[in-house]
């Protein structure tokens, strides 16, 4: 089966999307320095490893005290820790799996999934999985999610660390001096946002991701206040439904009226940081921050509460990626590196992790730790997953190209579209192209 590559990242390597090459078992203790393709070896199990993490900076000193912790039960190997943004990461990782200098292993998240596993540079891990110390403790809807990240063959390629999920932080002492209600539906989301704005003493009402990352929360936004319950109306995709173009377009209408001019060029860090040291009335993120807004504001001035509901009374949001861990084939030493893995994930790590982190753990017994029901947010989010209010609208992670058409390829344009000089109908149907011609060319090659 072969696969037509529209990417000129993957046109050099493009194999059978569920391939799977055997291992090879020898006694060398390298680190990985292949290229996608490459076979690797198990190694010795001891040595060097090296790791890539996907979120260099926000998460460096929680994976360094995991590093730390596995080094010490673990005196045999020795992790080489790479920090890398995660606006970076996966042009990183794309540039070594056709040029060599992968790691042994790194974060895979849902979102990059289906590109790297179709440059076939991913392990299988179900094997692995099954005879681990972490067989049947990992939450199963994490493990569901990445495999159908894959790539269509079912074939986990990583190991799920943690879930997110969007969050609306809104400063409560500013809502109680203005009189305002909890910003629980769209309209009073709206009216919240105009009524806390005073550009000349540099207050606004809210602050709106224009640069790296943008897309995923405009998505949120325009599906919330549509109420539109699929990504997919047959084989097209409900992007530039009309009802989603006016959502978009009321929501792009903030950017400047009641949100700093900054704004365009903001990742989350600095939307993160900009909140946090302001007086800005509400931020849409979601639970990884929620650590630096209590860091910076205290409990008392805020909260992170779900998404609005929209007109019809339901909540309506899109799905948020599974993060997770991958070794990557052409590891010297895929043992070490897998048990890495599975230290990584185990049940006091992976709560410690999701603890800094403010997320949802993999790992069952560390979700039933105390902090997850004492973290606010982390325990609404799970609530409304649960409870019924919420439709997900499941993005297409399974498409090779989703990362780049979500990101790298319309984040300009969505910058284009806050600035008035692109209308959100031709930005939406710029998407909508793609992501169609996405969909039929994995539906040829997936039967």
């Amino acid at each position: 089966m072969k696969i037509s590559i529209r990417r000129s990242r993957r046109a050099a390597i493009a194999v059978a999307l569920g391939s799977v090459l055997a291992l090879t078992a020898t006694a060398c203790g390298d680190d990985g320095s292949g290229a996608g393709g490459d076979k690797g070896d198990e190694g010795s199990g001891k040595g060097k490893i090296v790791f890539w993490d996907n979120n260099g900076g926000v998460r460096t000193d929680i994976w360094k005290e995991i590093i730390a912790d596995f080094q010490k039960a673990n005196p045999d190997i020795k992790v080489e820790y790479v920090g890398i943004a995660s606006t970076e990461y996966q042009s990183k990782v794309d540039t070594a799996i056709q040029g060599g200098g992968l790691p042994d292993v790194g974060g895979v998240g849902a979102a990059m999934l289906a590109g790297f596993s179709a440059q076939n540079a991913l392990e299988p891990l179900d094997g692995r999985l099954e005879k681990s110390s972490l067989s049947g403790k990992l939450n199963k809807d994490m493990v569901a999610s990445l495999k159908a990240a894959g790539g269509g063959d079912g074939t986990l390629y990583s190991i799920p660390t943690s879930a997110n999920n969007g969050v609306l932080y809104y400063r409560t002492d500013l809502f109680k001096k203005a009189g305002l209600d909890e910003p629980t539906t769209w309209d009073k989301f709206y009216e919240a946002a105009d009524k806390l704005t005073n550009a000349k003493k540099n207050e606004f009402g809210y602050t709106i991701r224009g640069g790296a990352g943008s897309i995923a929360q405009a998505l949120d936004a325009m599906y919330g206040q549509s109420g539109i319950t699929s990504f997919w109306n047959g084989d097209k995709t409900t992007v530039n439904d009309p009802k989603n173009v006016a959502a978009l377009e009321k929501y792009a209408a903030l950017y400047k009226k009641d949100t700093p001019a900054a704004d365009l060029n903001n990742d989350f860090t600095k939307m993160v940081a900009q909140w946090d040291s302001g007086t800005i009335g509400m931020l849409n993120h979601n639970l990884g921050s929620y650590q630096d807004h209590v860091k910076a504001l205290g409990v008392e001035k805020f909260r992170g509460i779900p998404q609005p509901i929209g007109a019809a009374g339901k909540r309506v949001q899109v799905s948020n990626p599974v993060d997770g861990l991958g070794v990557f084939k052409s590891s010297k030493n895929k043992d070490a590196a897998w048990k890495f893995i599975e230290f990584a994930t185990s049940a006091a790590e992976n709560s410690k992790f999701n603890k800094s982190a403010g997320q949802v753990p993999s790992n069952n017994d560390a979700a039933k730790d105390a902090w997850v029901s004492e973290a606010e947010p982390t325990k609404l989010a799970a609530a409304a997953l649960s409870d019924g209010s919420t439709t997900i609208v499941q993005l297409p992670y399974y498409l090779p190209d989703w990362n780049t058409i979500s990101k790298a390829d319309n984040e300009p344009n969505f910058q284009k579209v806050l600035l008035g000089d692109m209308s959100a109908k031709d930005f939406l149907d710029t998407m909508a192209d793609q992501l169609n011609k996405a969909q039929a060319e994995w539906k040829e090659q997936n039967g």
